[in-house]
């Protein structure tokens, strides 16, 4: 939504400058716009908190994360506090101004600090009683960084962001999946699976793009979703966002600022919350129970959240399914609430246990025959079940045509059809997607070492043939 502000604008930013206020706020207290306005154009977005009581997290906690940070050392102005806890500059105040009514903090005047306008600013530091009051704080928890965002905030902000509220149409999966074998087969299923939400079995032999499918899903969601840098629940602290699986964009109010410099906008996102694109998280075999738990570190005496979590409102790929060194079946039964309730629930190292939205596109994905892995109740707890099967061999030509083209190697028409021949009839071996591209690099590897242009000769194919063929190893 657009609201233009043919006057008072200029008004209202020069107040918002000396108020260091919301703008939208301001706009309507000062009669320029309605308050419905605001909330439509600004709703979606996690709005920046107005004071320490909305930042939702108890008083002494805030004092707890303040006292800590500045006993790292070399955070001692309001602005490095800010930057380090990711809080408005004006709560930041308030807050400095309560550790000073509590005797916890000092002024050690103005000087330089860390550089750049910090360098202007007043100069604080701990008091005995500030040290004393930080060491006691540590020994709750270890936890320095961004203030969290409590449970419920969290829980709103999956549902608002919820995978399913994303519509991705037809021409953007058929760009996605183009060039693939049996692409248009894989749009009318992969279509209607991405747009639901739901779960997803993608079955199928080895090296027919599996993978590359549930990767290629990833990539056809545009949607921006906040993610928290970390969340509170009864005391303890969980963080969430990791920079490993989350991709940090561009704040969409900043480019919808610039692109409507007269739009009703507040002053800034919260900022602990970070704009991200859908999560993409993987795990192969490697995956165990224990990773799907919170993450208590005994020394720092803070959580990490577990993949799951970090790939809420985006795509959870569980790789090489039936390979994990937990059985199947009891790796499937820590889903069947999660998938049937959309609700999750995890448990601190006290005994108590919280639940979370359970918004994410999970993905089996498995070479393995889908009845050798799921009972039939469990099949019917999965909506979609797609086969990713190998390629015809006119499909199989067209990606080896592609292949080629690629690297720079000729590939003559008799030279793929010699390959197709070779593979699927004179060995009996099925045609796979990932074959082309190993003949491919082969054929190369064996030109460079021959010190000859690129060629696709018999011999060469042969040979890259012989080492596909693993039927006698």
């Amino acid at each position: 939504m657009r609201a233009v502000l043919p006057s008072g604008r200029a008004e209202a930013a020069d107040s918002q400058r000396r108020a260091d206020g919301r703008l939208g706020d301001i706009l309507v207290a000062m009669g320029k716009v309605a308050p419905d306005q605001v909330k439509a154009a600004m709703g979606m977005l996690p709005a920046a908190p107005a004071s320490l009581g909305d930042i939702g997290i108890p008083l002494t906690d805030l004092l707890d994360l303040m006292t800590k940070t500045m006993a790292t050392g070399s955070v001692d102005t309001v602005t490095r506090l800010s930057e380090e806890m990711k809080l408005p500059p004006r709560l930041m105040r308030d807050l400095m101004q309560e550790a000073n009514s509590r005797m916890l903090t000092e002024a050690m005047g103005v000087g330089p600090a860390s550089g750049g306008m910090a360098a202007q600013q007043p100069r604080f530091t701990l008091s005995v009683r500030g040290r004393e009051w930080a060491q006691q704080a540590f020994a709750r928890n270890g936890y320095v960084g961004p203030c969290p965002v409590p449970l419920n905030e969290y829980a709103d902000r999956i549902r608002r962001q919820a995978i399913n509220t994303e519509r991705v149409p037809p021409e953007a999966v058929a760009r996605a999946l183009s060039g693939l074998a049996g692409a248009e087969r894989l749009i009318a299923q992969v279509g209607p699976a991405i747009n639901s939400g739901r779960t997803m079995l993608l079955y199928g032999p080895a090296g027919n793009g599996k993978t590359t499918v549930a990767q290629l899903m990833g990539s056809v969601f545009e949607a921006t979703v906040y993610v928290p840098h970390a969340f509170e629940i009864g005391g303890q602290i969980v963080r969430v966002f990791d920079p490993d699986i989350h991709r940090e964009m561009p704040s969409p109010e900043d480019a919808f600022h610039a692109a409507n410099p007269t739009s009703i906008r507040a002053r800034g996102l919260d900022p602990r919350w970070v704009p991200c694109a859908r999560p993409f998280v993987v795990a192969g075999g490697e995956l165990t129970l224990e990773m799907l738990d919170l993450g208590f570190n005994p020394v720092t005496r803070f959580y990490e959240a577990p993949l799951h979590v970090k790939a809420l409102n985006g795509i959870f790929l569980i790789d090489d399914f039936g390979r994990q060194l937990v059985r199947p079946e009891t790796l499937l039964n820590r889903w069947i609430v999660p998938m049937e309730s959309r609700v999750d629930y995890l448990k601190l190292q006290s005994g108590k246990s919280f639940s979370l939205p359970f918004d994410e596109l999970v993905i089996f994905s498995t070479n393995m025959a889908p009845h050798q892995l799921m009972d039939p109740a469990f099949m019917r707890r999965v909506p979609y079940k797609i086969e990713v099967r190998g390629p015809s061999e006119v499909e199989f030509a067209g990606i080896f045509r592609r292949v080629a083209e690629r690297h720079g190697l000729p590939a003559p028409e008799a030279a793929i059809a010699f390959v197709i021949h070779e593979v699927a009839h004179t060995r009996g071996m099925v045609l796979a997607g990932f074959q082309p591209g190993f003949i491919v690099e082969q054929v190369l590897a064996s030109c460079r070492f021959q010190g000859v242009p690129p060629r696709a000769d018999e011999a060469m194919l042969l040979a890259a043939i012989d080492n596909l063929d693993t039927r006698g190893a």
